[in-house]
């Protein structure tokens, strides 16, 4: 094919165009499908598939006890934080 390559590097060339054009392939079958299928009425309730949130009163793990200097201090970074 090529004089100056050695037949090993053309494998391995042929491997690489092969591998370029089934990516390019895939990719516009990919892009292909998606601009063809049509979202299903119920697509956009995904939402029912987050969990509620719990209440003040939520798993013992979700909740830290806090020293009084931690507490002062964070009461401190909320005072700087919001606007006067």
């Amino acid at each position: 094919m090529f004089p100056s390559i050695s037949p090993a590097q053309e494998i391995g060339l042929a491997v690489l165009l092969v591998a370029a054009l089934v990516w390019v392939f895939g990719l516009g079958h990919m892009v292909r499908d998606t601009r063809l299928r049509r979202p299903e009425p119920s697509a956009f309730e995904g939402a029912a598939a987050i969990p509620a949130q719990r209440g003040a009163a939520g798993h013992p793990m979700e909740s830290v006890e806090l020293t009084e200097a931690e507490e002062e201090a964070f009461a401190g970074l909320i005072r700087s934080l919001s606007p006067h």
